[in-house]
């Protein structure tokens, strides 16, 4: 029966919410990496411009509701087997402590049980976590398809011919002249976008 108390249902649920926060910081890089291949300048000489991912990222309001929104079904899906995992080791106990009243043929058919209990919930914990990387992945692709999208009208509105990324975290760009910064203006029109269809969705 040690085995039975050594169930680690903590575990999966921590590395969901590690795989969300890393997956989040990479689909950041994902979103802005490809900017650098679109269009863009905020100098109207050099039609060349770059969008800082870090303030994108912090500030992009449907960037931070998808965030937000994976946070909670995280939340949602720890708490869920914790509690699970808590009316099992209940079970746990309860065995241990009836246990020496009990025949061999009771006993077996205890551990038996529990052992099944052990395993279903081994994969309820990996099911959520693949579930929640698999919804992270398909949302955060539609994060960085409305960036890009947004970039190429943008760059065309306003003339640019390569817009260009900048992350202190990912510094693909060392150094660049604080005028060729666009991120206010990109992240002004694309909160107003999102904004716009939020409220057109709601009609």
């Amino acid at each position: 029966m040690n085995k039975l108390l050594k169930i680690t249902l903590g575990l999966v649920a921590t590395a969901a919410i590690v795989s969300c926060n890393q997956q989040g910081s990479t689909t950041t890089e994902k979103t802005t990496a490809p900017a650098t291949e679109t269009a863009t300048a905020a100098d109207p000489i050099d039609k060349i411009a770059y969008v800082n991912s870090d303030t994108l990222s912090e500030k992009y309001q449907y960037f931070k509701d998808i965030r937000a929104k994976l946070e909670a079904k995280v939340k949602k899906a720890q708490n869920d087997l914790q509690a699970k995992g808590q009316a099992y080791q209940r079970e746990v106990a309860d065995y241990q402590q009836k246990a020496p009243t009990m025949s061999a043929s009771e006993r077996q058919a205890t551990e038996e049980r529990l052992m099944r209990r052990q395993n279903e919930l081994g994969r309820l914990d990996q099911n959520a976590s693949t579930s929640i990387a698999q919804e992270e992945q398909t949302e955060f692709t539609k994060v960085y398809t409305s960036i890009t999208d947004h970039l190429k009208k943008h760059s065309e509105e306003k003339g640019y011919k390569l817009v260009l990324t900048y992350s202190k975290t990912n510094p693909a760009v060392l150094y660049a002249d604080p005028k060729m910064d666009i991120t206010n203006e990109v992240l002004t029109s694309l909160n107003k976008e999102y904004s716009d269809k939020n409220a057109a969705a709601k009609k």
